[in-house]
């Protein structure tokens, strides 16, 4: 059986140490770095079914290491931090990670919370029924490939964007509210704040606007949550 592979991401040798013994005890293929750039240098030469990424690292912070990641990688990312504010939580989350954990933590926490991002990463790869190319205005989706063309400029979004733009986008004129756009991308076993939907369209708004699309491509319902706005009827082919 091919082992699961996971890459730490903590500068305090003790945490990579401890984490390496659980995690290899438990079947996994683990591969450590002490800092963002060596991080980034294994990314680029190794395929990972998951990351641990620490906040507090010595030449960037975890954030940066995030962002970097997600420009060209879809894997799972799990931020373990001993900062515990909701903001920072929410802005993680934003910007690309896709779960977040605060330490000290207990280890049968940590194994569920990993096992739980792998499945639902190899659902979104690998369990999409084929899916017709959606039209609107500006901006063609292709379900199958994950990506999105704004006036024929192919835009680069992160797993939780792409997975936004996909369920409101084959709504029509459903109105969501964040908590279920919440347990519809995040899970229902998803803990923190539901505002960090706030966060993911405004990112997706700027992109779109980025690119030249002439309008939001999500409509705000005050008071209720998100709909989408594209104008006219899609068109499916």
């Amino acid at each position: 059986m091919t082992r699961l592979q996971i890459l730490v991401v903590d500068d305090e040798w003790n945490m990579r140490n401890l984490l390496r013994i659980y995690l290899t005890k438990e079947g996994f293929d683990v591969k450590e770095a002490s800092n963002g750039n060596e991080a980034l240098s294994i990314v680029r030469k190794h395929i990972f079914d998951i990351i641990l990424l620490d906040i507090m690292l010595p030449d960037m912070d975890g954030w940066q290491v995030c962002k970097a990641i997600r420009k060209e990688e879809n894997v799972p990312i799990l931020m373990l931090t001993a900062r515990s504010e909701t903001k920072d939580k929410v802005y993680g989350l934003g910007i690309g990670a896709d779960d977040y954990l605060t330490k000290p933590f207990e280890p049968e926490e940590l194994l569920a919370r990993i096992y739980s991002l792998i499945r639902r990463s190899a659902l979104t790869q690998f369990s999409v029924p084929q899916e017709p190319v959606m039209e609107f205005p500006g901006i063609r989706i292709f379900p199958e490939g994950r990506e999105v063309y704004i006036n024929d400029l192919l835009v680069d979004f992160t797993q939780k964007e792409f997975d936004l733009i996909m369920v409101l986008s084959k709504s029509g004129q459903r109105v969501f509210t964040r908590e279920e756009l919440v347990n519809m991308i995040w899970g229902n076993d998803y803990v923190g704040e539901y505002r960090v939907v706030d966060t993911h369209i405004k990112n997706i708004r700027e992109k779109t606007q980025s690119a030249g699309l002439s309008y939001n491509l999500f409509q705000t319902v005050w008071g209720v949550g998100y709909k989408f706005n594209g104008v006219g009827k899609s068109n499916e082919r």
